[in-house]
């Protein structure tokens, strides 16, 4: 199993709402908790051991898991209805910049078009560049910088152009 294996299998798991998945064999172990609705931190993705071949993902049931984004403009000020939104394709923690000497790729006000960078993901030490797959204008950012998300919370709305 590689690491994109594992990657679509803790998106897998996230989208289920299990709050727990133990994977085990002979040549390794796995472990995907999902934090429940009251938890702040990220569900956590463990492998111990080495990783072999690949799972079947049909051991596991579907679902959806509830996002807490964090907004950066009160919500009262946006009608969000008409906006679409840029959701996270992974578990991670959520960078908007892509080192902390650096600025943000997007601010609230700024252009994008379809392919550009809006955010960094981290998981499991990898940094994932995440594209936009809309072209518009940046309305409003919803988590804040270095937290952690969950696969399919909302990131950002986006006024399409």
């Amino acid at each position: 199993m590689d690491i994109k294996e594992v990657q679509n299998l803790i998106k897998f798991v996230a989208k289920s709402g299990v709050s727990e998945v133990k994977i085990e064999n002979k040549d390794f172990k796995l472990t995907i908790k999902n934090k429940p609705e009251y938890v702040t931190s990220a569900p956590v993705a463990t492998t111990v051991a080495a990783i072999p071949a690949s799972i079947p993902p049909a051991a596991v049931p579907a679902a959806t898991v509830p996002a807490t984004p964090a907004a950066e403009v009160p919500k009262n000020e946006i009608d969000e209805s008409k906006y679409i939104t840029i959701k996270a394709p992974i578990i991670g923690t959520f960078y908007r910049k892509p080192s902390p000497d650096k600025p943000p790729y997007v601010e609230v006000g700024d252009t994008i078009k379809e392919g550009d960078v809006v955010c960094i993901i981290e998981a499991m030490k990898l940094f994932n560049e995440i594209e936009s797959e809309v072209s518009g204008k940046i309305v409003k950012v919803l988590v804040d910088d270095a937290t952690p998300v969950e696969f399919d919370q909302p990131l950002f709305l986006v006024e399409p152009m």
